[in-house]
C-alpha cells in the first residue's frame, strides 16, 4: 500500500451499525477492514498526573509505523485499580467495539502491579503463548524478564439471546498485556535482533493479524520491514482484493 493510514481517535460513539461479522450496535467503520484499537496506559502516578504518561505515545507511534491497513484507537489512562481496569476493558470491548486491546504498564511483582488480574477477570478465553513469548523475548535483554506476569485473553460478548442454553459470541477481541517501558513495548511487538538488525526471536505482534482473523476481525495488513505478520498461505487475502 503507498500510505500508512493516519488512526481517528475517538472516544464517544454516536453511529451504532452492526460490527464486523455480527449483529448489534457498535460504532461506524470508516472502512469494512478498519481495526478498532483500544490503547491503555495503567498507572497511579500518570493519571494523576505526577509525571506525563509515556506508554500511550509509544504505542501509537509504533502503530502508526507497523499497520499498513486503517485503524482508529481509542485511548485510555488509569490508576492501578482491579476493578477500574476490568470495567475499562470491558467498556472497550463491548461497548467501543474494539478489535484489539493493547494495554502497558501494572504486570510486575509490586502490590499495586494487579493488570494480570484484572485482564483475566474479564476473559473467556486465555492465550498463554502471547505471555510466554514476551517473556522470552525480554530475556535477551534483561534477566529480570522472568518477574514479568503479561498476560493476553480473548474476551467475547455475549448475544444477549436467552432462546438457547448456550449465548453466542456478538463480538470478540484480543486483550494483550505489554511491558510498562516503552524500549520494552517495541521489543516485544517487534521481537529480538542481531547486531546486524536481523531478527532472532519474532515479537508477538507477528502472530496478531491472523489471531484476528480467526475471531472474526477485520483483516489486518502490517508494513513487513517493521514486523511481518504470518498467516497460512489459506488465510491470506490475494493482492488488490478488496473486502
Amino acid at each position: 500500500m503507498s500510505d500508512i493510514p493516519t488512526p481517528v481517535s475517538t472516544s464517544t460513539t454516536d453511529s451504532p451499525i452492526k460490527p464486523h461479522g455480527s449483529q448489534g450496535a457498535f460504532p461506524s467503520r470508516a472502512h469494512p477492514d478498519e481495526l478498532i484499537v483500544g490503547l491503555v496506559s495503567i498507572s497511579d502516578r500518570a493519571s494523576t498526573g505526577v509525571y506525563q504518561d509515556k506508554g500511550l505515545p509509544e504505542l501509537e507511534t509504533w502503530l502508526g509505523g507497523a499497520l499498513a491497513s486503517p485503524w482508529r484507537v481509542e485511548r485510555r489512562l488509569i490508576a492501578d485499580d482491579v476493578a477500574t481496569i476490568s470495567a475499562t476493558l470491558i467498556e472497550l470491548v463491548d461497548q467501543c467495539g474494539c478489535d484489539l486491546v493493547l494495554t502497558t504498564g501494572g504486570t510486575g511483582p509490586a502490590r499495586r502491579d494487579v493488570t494480570p488480574e484484572a485482564t483475566l477477570a474479564v476473559a473467556t478465553k486465555e492465550m498463554p503463548g502471547f505471555g510466554e513469548q514476551m517473556r522470552q523475548i525480554s530475556l535477551h535483554f534483561v534477566p529480570t524478564a522472568i518477574l514479568s506476569r503479561q498476560v493476553a485473553v480473548i474476551r467475547e460478548t455475549p448475544s444477549g439471546s436467552m432462546s438457547t442454553s448456550v449465548l453466542q459470541p456478538l463480538h470478540a477481541a484480543l486483550i494483550v498485556n505489554l511491558p510498562g517501558q516503552p524500549k520494552s513495548i517495541r521489543e516485544t511487538l517487534e521481537g529480538a535482533r542481531d547486531a546486524q538488525g536481523t531478527l532472532t526471536v519474532p515479537g508477538i505482534f507477528a502472530a496478531i493479524p491472523y489471531c484476528i482473523d480467526l475471531i472474526g476481525g477485520p483483516y489486518m495488513e502490517t508494513v513487513p520491514t517493521v514486523v511481518d505478520a504470518f498467516r497460512p498461505k489459506s488465510a491470506r487475502r490475494p493482492a488488490g482484493t478488496n473486502p
